[in-house]
Protein backbone atom coordinates (compact mmCIF):
# COMPACT_ATOMS: atom_id res chain seq x y z
CA UNK A 1 0.00 0.00 0.00
CA UNK A 2 2.59 2.41 0.92
CA UNK A 3 5.22 1.48 -2.41
CA UNK A 4 1.46 1.92 -3.97
CA UNK A 5 0.63 5.64 -2.66
CA UNK A 6 4.60 6.25 -3.10
CA UNK A 7 3.68 5.38 -6.95
CA UNK A 8 0.69 7.52 -7.05
CA UNK A 9 2.42 10.94 -5.48
CA UNK A 10 5.24 10.56 -7.98
CA UNK A 11 3.04 10.46 -10.65
CA UNK A 12 1.15 13.17 -9.66
CA UNK A 13 4.54 15.28 -8.98
CA UNK A 14 5.37 14.83 -12.53
CA UNK A 15 2.31 15.45 -13.88
CA UNK A 16 1.70 18.44 -12.58
CA UNK A 17 5.87 19.80 -13.55
CA UNK A 18 4.41 18.60 -17.44
CA UNK A 19 1.87 20.32 -17.25
CA UNK A 20 3.99 23.44 -15.65
CA UNK A 21 6.54 23.25 -18.58
CA UNK A 22 4.15 22.64 -21.61
CA UNK A 23 1.06 24.92 -20.32
CA UNK A 24 2.88 27.47 -17.87
CA UNK A 25 6.30 28.09 -20.10
CA UNK A 26 5.77 26.82 -23.98
CA UNK A 27 2.42 28.19 -24.23
CA UNK A 28 1.09 30.89 -21.60
CA UNK A 29 4.68 32.64 -21.31
CA UNK A 30 3.96 33.89 -24.66
CA UNK A 31 1.31 36.35 -23.11
CA UNK A 32 4.63 37.70 -20.68
CA UNK A 33 6.77 38.27 -23.35
CA UNK A 34 4.49 40.01 -25.36
CA UNK A 35 5.88 43.34 -24.88
CA UNK A 36 9.92 42.01 -25.65
CA UNK A 37 8.33 40.24 -28.86
CA UNK A 38 6.56 43.23 -29.95
CA UNK A 39 9.69 45.54 -29.95
CA UNK A 40 12.00 42.79 -30.97
CA UNK A 41 10.06 41.68 -34.38
CA UNK A 42 8.30 44.91 -35.02
CA UNK A 43 4.38 43.12 -34.19
CA UNK A 44 1.31 44.97 -33.92
CA UNK A 45 -1.80 43.37 -31.97
CA UNK A 46 -3.51 42.19 -34.73
CA UNK A 47 0.02 40.24 -35.56
CA UNK A 48 0.62 38.91 -31.86
CA UNK A 49 -2.66 37.70 -31.66
CA UNK A 50 -2.34 35.53 -35.14
CA UNK A 51 0.91 33.92 -33.98
CA UNK A 52 -1.16 32.88 -30.36
CA UNK A 53 -3.79 31.64 -32.32
CA UNK A 54 -1.85 29.63 -34.12
CA UNK A 55 -0.17 28.32 -30.83
CA UNK A 56 -4.16 27.15 -29.97
CA UNK A 57 -4.81 25.53 -33.52
CA UNK A 58 -2.03 23.37 -32.84
CA UNK A 59 -3.00 22.36 -29.40
CA UNK A 60 -6.55 21.60 -31.13
CA UNK A 61 -4.48 19.23 -33.85
CA UNK A 62 -2.43 17.46 -31.08
CA UNK A 63 -5.74 17.31 -28.68
CA UNK A 64 -6.53 14.88 -31.22
CA UNK A 65 -3.43 13.28 -32.01
CA UNK A 66 -2.67 12.47 -28.25
CA UNK A 67 -6.06 11.22 -28.28
CA UNK A 68 -5.11 8.66 -30.34
CA UNK A 69 -1.95 7.83 -29.44
CA UNK A 70 -3.06 7.21 -25.59
CA UNK A 71 -5.30 5.08 -27.02
CA UNK A 72 -3.46 2.98 -29.20
CA UNK A 73 0.17 3.40 -27.17
CA UNK A 74 -0.80 4.39 -23.78
CA UNK A 75 -0.20 7.42 -21.63
CA UNK A 76 3.60 7.32 -21.88
CA UNK A 77 3.90 7.77 -25.22
CA UNK A 78 1.19 11.32 -25.32
CA UNK A 79 3.14 12.66 -22.35
CA UNK A 80 6.60 12.02 -23.87
CA UNK A 81 5.87 13.83 -27.12
CA UNK A 82 4.56 16.14 -25.02
CA UNK A 83 7.78 16.87 -23.78
CA UNK A 84 9.53 16.56 -26.38
CA UNK A 85 7.40 19.18 -28.45
CA UNK A 86 7.40 21.59 -25.56
CA UNK A 87 11.80 21.40 -25.36
CA UNK A 88 11.42 21.84 -28.94
CA UNK A 89 9.67 24.89 -29.14
CA UNK A 90 10.96 27.00 -27.06
CA UNK A 91 14.25 26.41 -27.74
CA UNK A 92 13.12 27.57 -31.28
CA UNK A 93 11.55 30.79 -29.85
CA UNK A 94 14.33 31.38 -28.26
CA UNK A 95 16.85 30.67 -31.44
CA UNK A 96 14.31 32.86 -33.66
CA UNK A 97 15.62 35.05 -36.04
CA UNK A 98 12.68 36.71 -37.15
CA UNK A 99 8.47 36.74 -36.97
CA UNK A 100 8.10 33.48 -39.10
CA UNK A 101 10.39 31.59 -37.01
CA UNK A 102 8.58 32.57 -33.70
CA UNK A 103 5.51 31.76 -34.86
CA UNK A 104 6.73 28.58 -35.48
CA UNK A 105 7.97 27.59 -32.35
CA UNK A 106 5.12 29.15 -30.78
CA UNK A 107 3.23 26.74 -32.90
CA UNK A 108 5.15 23.92 -31.66
CA UNK A 109 5.56 25.04 -27.93
CA UNK A 110 1.48 25.14 -28.01
CA UNK A 111 0.97 21.83 -29.29
CA UNK A 112 2.71 20.23 -26.07
CA UNK A 113 -0.18 21.55 -23.95
CA UNK A 114 -2.66 19.37 -26.07
CA UNK A 115 -0.10 16.23 -26.36
CA UNK A 116 -0.24 16.96 -22.40
CA UNK A 117 -3.73 17.08 -20.49
CA UNK A 118 -5.39 13.90 -22.84
CA UNK A 119 -2.40 11.60 -21.73
CA UNK A 120 -2.07 12.40 -17.96
CA UNK A 121 -5.70 12.58 -17.67
CA UNK A 122 -5.27 9.11 -18.70
CA UNK A 123 -2.29 7.78 -16.71
CA UNK A 124 -3.70 9.42 -13.33
CA UNK A 125 -7.42 7.31 -14.24
CA UNK A 126 -5.18 4.48 -13.92
CA UNK A 127 -2.51 4.28 -11.50
CA UNK A 128 -4.05 6.74 -8.57
CA UNK A 129 -6.66 4.78 -6.38
CA UNK A 130 -10.57 6.10 -7.00
CA UNK A 131 -11.06 7.74 -3.85
CA UNK A 132 -8.08 9.89 -4.05
CA UNK A 133 -8.40 10.45 -8.13
CA UNK A 134 -10.29 13.64 -8.58
CA UNK A 135 -7.67 15.23 -5.99
CA UNK A 136 -4.93 14.02 -8.29
CA UNK A 137 -6.53 15.04 -11.75
CA UNK A 138 -6.63 18.96 -9.81
CA UNK A 139 -3.72 19.15 -8.31
CA UNK A 140 -1.99 17.95 -12.10
CA UNK A 141 -3.82 20.90 -13.72
CA UNK A 142 -2.60 23.49 -10.93
CA UNK A 143 0.85 22.81 -12.65
CA UNK A 144 -0.30 25.60 -15.26
CA UNK A 145 -0.37 28.17 -12.02
CA UNK A 146 3.02 26.76 -11.18
CA UNK A 147 4.58 27.10 -14.63
CA UNK A 148 3.22 30.74 -14.71
CA UNK A 149 4.63 31.56 -11.38
CA UNK A 150 7.94 30.04 -12.07
CA UNK A 151 8.23 32.12 -15.62
CA UNK A 152 7.94 35.86 -14.33
CA UNK A 153 11.33 35.33 -11.69
CA UNK A 154 13.18 33.59 -14.80
CA UNK A 155 11.88 36.92 -16.98
CA UNK A 156 13.11 39.35 -14.26
CA UNK A 157 16.49 37.43 -14.18
CA UNK A 158 17.20 37.45 -17.70
CA UNK A 159 16.02 41.05 -18.00
CA UNK A 160 17.20 43.37 -21.33
CA UNK A 161 17.78 39.02 -22.54
CA UNK A 162 14.07 37.55 -23.05
CA UNK A 163 16.26 34.42 -25.22
CA UNK A 164 18.22 33.05 -22.05
CA UNK A 165 14.84 33.19 -20.48
CA UNK A 166 13.20 30.72 -23.23
CA UNK A 167 16.64 29.13 -23.09
CA UNK A 168 15.82 27.94 -19.63
CA UNK A 169 12.45 27.57 -20.48
CA UNK A 170 13.68 24.69 -23.06
CA UNK A 171 15.93 23.03 -20.39
CA UNK A 172 13.53 23.02 -17.52
CA UNK A 173 11.02 21.12 -20.38
CA UNK A 174 14.06 18.58 -21.23
CA UNK A 175 14.63 18.05 -17.67
CA UNK A 176 10.60 16.68 -16.72
CA UNK A 177 10.68 14.95 -19.84
CA UNK A 178 13.64 12.92 -18.70
CA UNK A 179 11.44 12.19 -15.14
CA UNK A 180 7.99 11.83 -17.27
CA UNK A 181 9.86 9.43 -18.90
CA UNK A 182 10.78 7.09 -16.01
CA UNK A 183 7.64 7.95 -14.16
CA UNK A 184 5.05 7.66 -16.73
CA UNK A 185 3.80 3.27 -16.56
CA UNK A 186 4.12 1.44 -20.00
CA UNK A 187 0.92 -0.30 -21.70
CA UNK A 188 0.42 -3.10 -19.56
CA UNK A 189 -3.12 -4.28 -20.76
CA UNK A 190 -5.23 -4.30 -23.84
CA UNK A 191 -7.23 -0.97 -24.44
CA UNK A 192 -9.81 -0.33 -26.76
CA UNK A 193 -9.12 2.04 -30.20
CA UNK A 194 -12.70 2.73 -31.21
CA UNK A 195 -14.14 5.79 -30.43
CA UNK A 196 -16.47 5.98 -27.25
CA UNK A 197 -20.05 4.86 -27.56
CA UNK A 198 -21.87 6.98 -27.79
CA UNK A 199 -19.81 9.86 -29.43
CA UNK A 200 -21.40 12.68 -27.09
CA UNK A 201 -23.59 11.64 -24.72
CA UNK A 202 -26.03 14.02 -23.72
CA UNK A 203 -24.03 15.96 -21.07
CA UNK A 204 -21.80 17.07 -24.00
CA UNK A 205 -24.36 19.41 -25.26
CA UNK A 206 -23.38 21.54 -22.23
CA UNK A 207 -19.80 20.94 -21.72
CA UNK A 208 -18.18 21.16 -25.02
CA UNK A 209 -19.97 24.82 -25.73
CA UNK A 210 -19.15 26.17 -21.87
CA UNK A 211 -15.30 24.90 -23.17
CA UNK A 212 -15.41 26.82 -25.92
CA UNK A 213 -16.64 29.72 -24.02
CA UNK A 214 -14.10 29.67 -21.57
CA UNK A 215 -11.72 29.42 -24.11
CA UNK A 216 -12.79 33.18 -25.59
CA UNK A 217 -12.85 34.72 -22.51
CA UNK A 218 -9.41 33.75 -21.20
CA UNK A 219 -7.65 34.37 -24.63
CA UNK A 220 -7.53 38.52 -23.35
CA UNK A 221 -5.58 37.98 -19.99
CA UNK A 222 -3.36 35.05 -21.38
CA UNK A 223 -2.68 36.47 -25.03
CA UNK A 224 -2.58 40.47 -23.57
CA UNK A 225 -2.37 40.55 -20.21
CA UNK A 226 0.82 41.65 -19.32
CA UNK A 227 1.11 44.01 -22.88
CA UNK A 228 -2.15 45.86 -21.32
CA UNK A 229 -0.61 46.55 -18.33
CA UNK A 230 2.72 48.00 -19.91
CA UNK A 231 1.25 49.47 -23.62
CA UNK A 232 -1.85 50.41 -21.84
CA UNK A 233 -1.80 51.04 -17.68
CA UNK A 234 2.11 52.16 -18.20
CA UNK A 235 3.79 49.87 -15.72
CA UNK A 236 7.33 49.19 -16.13
CA UNK A 237 8.91 45.86 -16.74
CA UNK A 238 9.23 45.07 -13.45
CA UNK A 239 5.90 46.05 -12.04
CA UNK A 240 4.03 44.14 -14.84
CA UNK A 241 6.21 41.40 -14.23
CA UNK A 242 5.41 41.00 -10.90
CA UNK A 243 1.06 40.87 -11.84
CA UNK A 244 1.97 37.55 -13.67
CA UNK A 245 3.68 36.56 -10.83
CA UNK A 246 0.91 37.11 -8.40
CA UNK A 247 -1.25 35.17 -11.18
CA UNK A 248 0.60 31.80 -11.42
CA UNK A 249 1.23 31.87 -7.11
CA UNK A 250 -2.31 32.19 -6.96
CA UNK A 251 -3.10 29.77 -9.73
CA UNK A 252 -2.22 27.08 -7.50
CA UNK A 253 -5.45 27.29 -5.75
CA UNK A 254 -7.03 25.46 -8.25
CA UNK A 255 -4.79 22.28 -6.64
CA UNK A 256 -8.10 22.33 -4.37
CA UNK A 257 -10.71 22.10 -7.36
CA UNK A 258 -11.75 18.98 -6.42
CA UNK A 259 -12.59 19.53 -2.88
CA UNK A 260 -14.40 22.72 -3.45
CA UNK A 261 -16.34 21.11 -6.27
CA UNK A 262 -17.50 18.40 -4.45
CA UNK A 263 -18.91 20.89 -1.81
CA UNK A 264 -20.55 23.23 -4.45
CA UNK A 265 -21.34 20.55 -7.33
CA UNK A 266 -19.85 21.35 -10.72
CA UNK A 267 -23.04 23.68 -11.39
CA UNK A 268 -22.61 25.94 -9.21
CA UNK A 269 -18.58 25.76 -8.86
CA UNK A 270 -18.86 26.63 -13.14
CA UNK A 271 -21.68 29.69 -12.44
CA UNK A 272 -19.16 31.34 -9.37
CA UNK A 273 -16.04 31.02 -11.41
CA UNK A 274 -17.52 32.30 -14.54
CA UNK A 275 -19.11 35.52 -12.60
CA UNK A 276 -15.96 36.08 -10.73
CA UNK A 277 -13.42 35.39 -14.05
CA UNK A 278 -15.77 38.06 -15.94
CA UNK A 279 -15.06 40.64 -12.77
CA UNK A 280 -11.59 39.70 -13.29
CA UNK A 281 -11.32 40.00 -16.39
CA UNK A 282 -12.94 43.69 -16.66
CA UNK A 283 -10.84 45.15 -13.88
CA UNK A 284 -7.77 44.34 -16.38
CA UNK A 285 -9.68 46.95 -18.46
CA UNK A 286 -11.02 49.39 -16.35
CA UNK A 287 -8.28 49.55 -13.46
CA UNK A 288 -5.44 49.13 -15.71
CA UNK A 289 -3.38 51.91 -14.57
CA UNK A 290 -3.53 50.95 -10.52
CA UNK A 291 -1.20 48.13 -10.04
CA UNK A 292 -3.02 47.26 -6.60
CA UNK A 293 -6.17 46.73 -8.53
CA UNK A 294 -4.17 44.26 -11.55
CA UNK A 295 -2.35 42.31 -9.09
CA UNK A 296 -5.90 41.79 -7.11
CA UNK A 297 -7.21 41.06 -10.89
CA UNK A 298 -4.50 38.43 -11.61
CA UNK A 299 -5.05 36.95 -8.42
CA UNK A 300 -8.49 36.49 -9.21
CA UNK A 301 -8.00 35.23 -12.36
CA UNK A 302 -5.40 32.97 -11.73
CA UNK A 303 -7.08 30.92 -9.06
CA UNK A 304 -10.32 31.30 -10.95
CA UNK A 305 -9.32 29.88 -14.38
CA UNK A 306 -7.40 27.09 -13.25
CA UNK A 307 -10.35 26.04 -11.21
CA UNK A 308 -12.47 26.20 -14.27
CA UNK A 309 -10.41 23.94 -16.24
CA UNK A 310 -10.17 21.52 -13.46
CA UNK A 311 -13.78 21.48 -13.51
CA UNK A 312 -13.91 20.75 -17.34
CA UNK A 313 -11.31 18.31 -16.79
CA UNK A 314 -13.79 16.72 -13.80
CA UNK A 315 -16.49 17.21 -16.16
CA UNK A 316 -15.10 15.81 -19.01
CA UNK A 317 -14.45 12.41 -17.31
CA UNK A 318 -17.50 12.48 -15.66
CA UNK A 319 -19.10 12.05 -19.22
CA UNK A 320 -16.70 9.63 -20.69
CA UNK A 321 -16.16 7.40 -17.67
CA UNK A 322 -14.83 4.73 -19.32
CA UNK A 323 -12.15 7.15 -22.04
CA UNK A 324 -11.07 9.83 -19.57
CA UNK A 325 -8.41 10.73 -21.74
CA UNK A 326 -11.05 11.29 -24.83
CA UNK A 327 -13.39 13.16 -22.08
CA UNK A 328 -10.16 15.58 -21.38
CA UNK A 329 -9.43 16.14 -24.58
CA UNK A 330 -12.25 16.89 -26.50
CA UNK A 331 -13.38 19.24 -23.53
CA UNK A 332 -9.94 20.99 -23.97
CA UNK A 333 -10.44 20.88 -27.26
CA UNK A 334 -13.23 23.39 -27.58
CA UNK A 335 -11.48 25.35 -25.07
CA UNK A 336 -8.29 25.79 -27.80
CA UNK A 337 -10.55 26.47 -30.10
CA UNK A 338 -11.92 29.12 -28.32
CA UNK A 339 -9.00 30.72 -27.74
CA UNK A 340 -7.61 30.26 -30.83
CA UNK A 341 -10.54 32.84 -32.32
CA UNK A 342 -10.76 34.73 -29.27
CA UNK A 343 -6.76 36.09 -29.36
CA UNK A 344 -6.55 37.81 -32.88
CA UNK A 345 -10.35 39.15 -32.70
CA UNK A 346 -9.10 40.59 -29.25
CA UNK A 347 -5.56 41.73 -30.68
CA UNK A 348 -7.45 43.78 -33.70
CA UNK A 349 -9.95 45.46 -31.39
CA UNK A 350 -7.05 46.80 -29.60
CA UNK A 351 -5.57 48.22 -32.58
CA UNK A 352 -9.04 49.33 -33.84
CA UNK A 353 -9.80 51.29 -30.51
CA UNK A 354 -8.31 49.73 -27.50
CA UNK A 355 -6.98 46.63 -25.63
CA UNK A 356 -9.47 47.84 -22.88
CA UNK A 357 -12.53 46.97 -25.24
CA UNK A 358 -11.07 43.74 -26.17
CA UNK A 359 -10.65 42.80 -22.25
CA UNK A 360 -14.70 44.02 -21.76
CA UNK A 361 -15.62 41.82 -24.65
CA UNK A 362 -14.19 39.13 -23.27
CA UNK A 363 -15.69 39.24 -19.69
CA UNK A 364 -19.17 39.51 -21.49
CA UNK A 365 -18.23 36.65 -23.22
CA UNK A 366 -17.68 34.82 -19.71
CA UNK A 367 -20.91 35.99 -18.73
CA UNK A 368 -22.42 34.43 -21.50
CA UNK A 369 -20.79 31.20 -20.02
CA UNK A 370 -23.46 30.51 -17.30
CA UNK A 371 -25.91 29.72 -20.00
CA UNK A 372 -24.03 26.63 -20.46
CA UNK A 373 -23.91 25.45 -16.37
CA UNK A 374 -24.16 21.57 -16.32
CA UNK A 375 -27.12 20.34 -15.49
CA UNK A 376 -27.22 17.92 -12.52
CA UNK A 377 -29.49 14.65 -11.59
CA UNK A 378 -30.23 12.73 -9.09
CA UNK A 379 -27.44 10.73 -9.26
CA UNK A 380 -24.32 11.14 -6.89
CA UNK A 381 -20.14 10.54 -7.76
CA UNK A 382 -18.37 9.50 -5.04
CA UNK A 383 -15.16 12.26 -4.64
CA UNK A 384 -13.79 10.46 -1.53
CA UNK A 385 -15.12 13.27 0.11
CA UNK A 386 -18.70 13.71 0.28
CA UNK A 387 -21.48 12.74 -2.68
CA UNK A 388 -22.14 15.12 -5.55
CA UNK A 389 -24.59 15.40 -7.84
CA UNK A 390 -24.25 13.82 -11.11
CA UNK A 391 -23.71 15.26 -14.54
CA UNK A 392 -24.79 12.67 -16.83
CA UNK A 393 -26.50 9.18 -15.92
CA UNK A 394 -23.85 6.14 -16.53
CA UNK A 395 -24.71 2.25 -15.69
CA UNK A 396 -23.25 1.62 -12.56
CA UNK A 397 -21.33 -1.41 -13.74
CA UNK A 398 -19.94 0.66 -16.64
CA UNK A 399 -18.70 3.00 -13.57
CA UNK A 400 -17.50 0.02 -11.32
CA UNK A 401 -14.75 -1.23 -14.30
CA UNK A 402 -14.09 2.56 -15.03
CA UNK A 403 -13.22 3.24 -11.74
CA UNK A 404 -10.32 0.50 -11.59
CA UNK A 405 -6.64 1.59 -12.09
Amino acid sequence: MVSSYKRELTLTAAGLSLIAVSYGLARYAYGLFAPALRAEFGLDGGTLGTIASGSYVAYCLAVIASTAVTARWGARAGALAAGTTATAGTALIAAAPNAAVLAVGVVLAGASTGLASPSLADAVSRVVRANRRDRAQAVVNAGTGLGVLVSGPVSLLAVGDWRLAWWAFAAASALVTAWIARVVPPVRERREHGLPVPLFPPSTRRLLPAAATLGLASAAVWTFGRDIAVSVGGLGETESTVVWIVLGAVGLAGAFTAELTSRAGLRRAWSAGMILFAAATALFALATRSLPALIIAAALFGAVYIGLTGVLILWGTRAYPGSPAFGVGVAFLLLALGQAAGAPLIGFLGDLIDLRAGFLAAAAMAVLGLLFAPTEARATYNFGLRSLSRVSSVPPERESRAGRA
